[in-house]
């Protein structure tokens, strides 16, 4: 069996931020907006194909994240969840926090975002060690 490998266009497009038990953490790179994306490192491309326990810790992963976003990024007013993977089938879930006024408000952020802003080092390394801290 090979090694997972986070799909091509995600690590193109992601900072990696860290690994919980099912998922690899990535961060979209504009940070116009705080959006994870949890790769669960199985060979699926639909929720639905996950053995339930598996399904089981990325509800609990999704719930991470959503808290990690909220502690990190105070004025986050909503919370869009998605998995959708038109272009990469690799099942991975989005976690983005939203806010009126930020960059897509209230628009969606497929294919809209991008801002040039990127993350500096130190807050990259701050939101990895929350991940870590938030994963024990």
């Amino acid at each position: 069996m090979a090694a997972f490998r986070i799909p091509p266009r995600l690590a193109a497009d992601c900072h990696r931020l860290g690994r919980l038990v099912l998922s690899d953490v990535l961060l979209h790179r504009d940070a116009a907006l705080p959006w994870l994306i949890l790769v669960p490192r199985v060979d699926v491309t639909e929720l639905c194909d996950l053995a339930a326990g598996d399904r089981s810790a990325l509800e609990a992963e999704i719930d991470r994240a959503c808290a990690l976003i909220r502690k990190a990024f105070p004025d986050t007013t909503k919370l869009n969840v998605a998995a959708i993977g038109n272009l990469v089938p690799q099942l991975h879930v989005h976690v983005i926090g939203r806010h009126p006024g930020d960059a897509c408000w209230p628009g969606v952020v497929w294919g809209k975002l991008d801002s040039g802003s990127t993350w500096p080092e130190d807050r990259l390394r701050e939101l990895a060690a929350m991940l870590a801290g938030a994963s024990q």
